[in-house]
């Protein structure tokens, strides 16, 4: 039987989702952390790859698994094995044709700012304390639902087939010193909301306008769009499948 798994995980002290041999990613503590409490060896397969420090509120991951499981008993032992900054919510029971990665029809990240320096919030969010002008970083992120190809927020010398996306959702929203941008879409490239959050900051900061937001798009070209933002301040929020 196939089981997806939903969970969520504070990034910070992992190379990201997906294992790398010499450094800890949660991939791999969920792995061993299933292997032993289920006596055999698991290989679960996430709703996507998270960069190194990247944190999810929401994800799903899916493996298989010959018998019945009690959600609810499986769920409390892993949670205390687990480490602290990962907690599973539950395991839902799902036909075997089911996939955590392939069957995802939505995927919606944040990217947090803080304006005014607060060290109880430098973890979670990024510190930027230069000035930025909101309203025209909402109507530069308005241009992305004119296109589809965004090769220019992609991280180089990927190994992805194509760069398109269905960008359904994208902007800003302020409360006092705190900045979240919201972007939902079919998939995402690496390190493509990242780029695109630090493209839309030099927005706001008049280093370029709408119109240039516009030309880097059409210009395919990585070297042309902003700097990456720290992962710190990006989180996974919401995965949508047709069936849960």
């Amino acid at each position: 039987m196939r089981y997806f798994i939903e969970f969520a995980y504070n990034g910070k002290n992992y190379c990201g989702w997906q294992y790398q041999p010499h450094s800890p990613s949660v991939q791999e503590t969920m792995n061993k952390a299933l292997s032993l409490l289920l006596r055999k060896e698991i290989d679960v397969v996430g709703a996507g790859r998270t960069d190194a420090g990247v944190h999810a509120r929401q994800m799903f991951a899916h493996f298989d698994y010959d018998e019945a499981i009690d959600s609810e008993r499986l769920t409390q032992r892993l949670n205390s094995f687990l480490p602290a900054d990962i907690v599973v919510y539950r395991f839902i029971p799902l036909h075997d044709d089911a996939h955590a990665r392939f069957d995802a029809e939505r995927r919606t990240y944040e990217y947090h700012i803080h304006t005014y320096k607060d060290p109880f919030n430098n973890e979670g969010s990024w510190y930027h304390f230069q000035p930025l002008d909101v309203d025209k970083m909402n109507e530069a992120a308005q241009v992305l639902f004119e296109y589809t190809d965004f090769k220019c927020f992609s991280k180089t010398h990927t190994d992805v087939r194509t760069f398109n996306c269905k960008i359904m959702e994208a902007k800003w929203e302020q409360d006092g010193t705190k900045l979240v941008f919201t972007i939902s879409a079919d998939r995402f490239l690496r390190n493509m909301v990242r780029a695109i959050v630090g493209t839309l900051v030099n927005v706001g900061l008049g280093k370029i306008s709408t119109d240039d937001f516009r030309k880097i798009i059409e210009n395919r070209d990585r070297g042309l769009a902003g700097f990456s933002v720290p992962a710190h301040g990006l989180y996974l929020t919401r995965v949508i499948y047709p069936y849960l």
